[in-house]
């Protein structure tokens, strides 16, 4: 039997929907690596029945969020077994949850668990969900959500598209701290880019840290800038390690390096 998500054990009481850390996130099965989408069926009827009863239950202003985030777990699961069509109606309908509004709980939290298991299913459904993930990035409904704001940009990167590059590259000058080193994160997923594409990725990624650490460097009673490095420098150090296959700890390290290396064949250097 295939194993499933569990998409639906996101799901927490109303009084206990506090931010919801990444690492309390059900891990997904790696993506599968299937045949052409376009030889598989397409138009089926159980897709259509799923997408509509997830419609459905998305407009009942929360009170059937439980019943949705299950059916976005079976959409998961039919996602990889769909034709173009299908799998353009999935992510549609699965997108379109974040467009739903939700009160806040009575004790004032927000109420982001469908929005969260949207974002955190998008992932595995890559290249058709790069566009509604990256529109969702940032947008006003949801940009002070900055757990769900790291939910779409770690999903972005799981896509491991090509287009997710720039949008993800641009988020590393972003205002917030989390947002860039979301950002950075999710580039680690793309280690297997052409040398060239990884070396503009790696140089990017380097100079915001560089930039990052010389603002702590100038004043040492900065704790806005302190805060920001101390956010950012391990997310940023990971992904320079992933795209070049070397390993330093310090961004002055790293950027002696990158000038030594720069030039040459990533993948055989020593």
């Amino acid at each position: 039997m295939q194993k499933t998500i569990q998409i639906a054990t996101l799901l927490l009481p109303c009084a206990l929907l506090a931010p919801l850390p990444a690492a309390t996130a059900p891990a997904p099965p790696a993506r599968v690596q299937d045949d052409d989408p376009a030889e598989k069926p397409d138009k089926r009827p159980e897709v259509k029945e799923l997408v509509e009863q997830l419609k459905g239950h998305a407009k009942k202003r929360g009170k059937q969020d439980r019943e949705a985030i299950e059916v976005i777990d079976k959409l998961v699961q039919e996602f990889p077994e769909s034709g173009l069509k299908d799998r353009g109606a999935i992510v549609k309908a699965i997108g379109g949850c974040l467009k739903e509004k939700r009160k806040d709980t009575a004790e004032g939290l927000r109420d982001n668990q469908l929005y969260i298991a949207a974002a955190y299913s998008l992932g595995e459904m890559g290249p058709e969900s790069v566009k509604p993930l990256s529109s969702w990035i940032d947008h006003k409904s949801h940009r002070r959500d900055l757990d769900l704001q790291r939910r779409l940009i770690l999903s972005l990167g799981k896509t491991k598209d090509d287009d997710a590059v720039k949008p993800l590259t641009d988020l590393l000058t972003h205002r917030e701290p989390t947002v860039m080193a979301a950002s950075a994160e999710a580039l680690g997923n793309f280690d297997g880019l052409e040398l060239k594409e990884r070396k503009d990725v790696f140089n990017e990624v380097l100079k915001v840290l560089s930039g990052a650490k010389t603002q702590v460097d100038m004043d040492l009673n900065d704790s806005i800038a302190r805060e920001r490095y101390d956010v950012i420098a391990a997310p940023m150090i990971t992904t320079l390690q992933l795209l070049s296959g070397h390993d330093a700890r310090t961004p002055e390290d790293w950027t002696k390096w990158w000038n030594k290396n720069k030039k040459k064949d990533w993948d055989k250097v020593d």
